[in-house]
This record gives C-alpha cells, sequence and structure tokens, in this order.
C-alpha cells in the first residue's frame, strides 16, 4: 500500500486527489509561517536587542496561533476547510477549548 493511500485511509478521505490538495495545504501554511514570522516580531516591537527568552516565547506562541490561522485559510481556498476544521477542533478541544456543540 502506498505512502499517499495510507494517509488517505487514517485521515478518512474520499480520494488520493484530497491527500495531495491536504499536503498542499500543509506546504503552503509552512512556508507562509516562515514568511510573516518577521512581520509578526515587528508588529510586536521584538528587535535583535529584546532578550532570547522572550523572542523565543513570542515565537512559539505567535507562530502557533498564526499558523492555525493560515491552516483554516488555506484550507478553506484550496476546497478543504471541513478537514482542518475539524482538526483545529481537535487541538482546542487537546488545550481545554470547547467549540459550539460539537461532541466529536
Amino acid at each position: 500500500m502506498s505512502w499517499a493511500k495510507k494517509l488517505q485511509e487514517r485521515w478518512g478521505l474520499q480520494s488520493l486527489w484530497q491527500v495531495i490538495l491536504i499536503l498542499i495545504v500543509f506546504a503552503c501554511t509552512g512556508m507562509t509561517s516562515l514568511y510573516i514570522k518577521e512581520g509578526l516580531y515587528w508588529l510586536a516591537g521584538i528587535t535583535t536587542e529584546t532578550s532570547d527568552w522572550i523572542r523565543i516565547t513570542y515565537r512559539i506562541f505567535a507562530t502557533f496561533i498564526a499558523y492555525q490561522f493560515l491552516l483554516l485559510g488555506y484550507g478553506w481556498i484550496f476546497g478543504q476547510f471541513q478537514f482542518f476544521w475539524a482538526m483545529e477542533k481537535k487541538i482546542l478541544r487537546r488545550f481545554g477549548i470547547k467549540i459550539g456543540a460539537d461532541k466529536n
């Protein structure tokens, strides 16, 4: 069984085309988060003079939050919003945040 077929089964997708689209979404999201990192630093006023622990802490939290929004945005653009919204709800549940009356 191919790796794409395994992903299709694991993620409960209907076609290999969906697997490809989802992988494209992950790639676009990762690349975009790298590009916007400096802009997020600028918005927060973080410079090279800022202490390392503040920069690292900010990078972890800001990048994580931005990544989640980017993932949903690219998921919507590529027609895979439902898949990524279900994934986001799982992530939020792990942090103790419940969205709506969702039982998943």
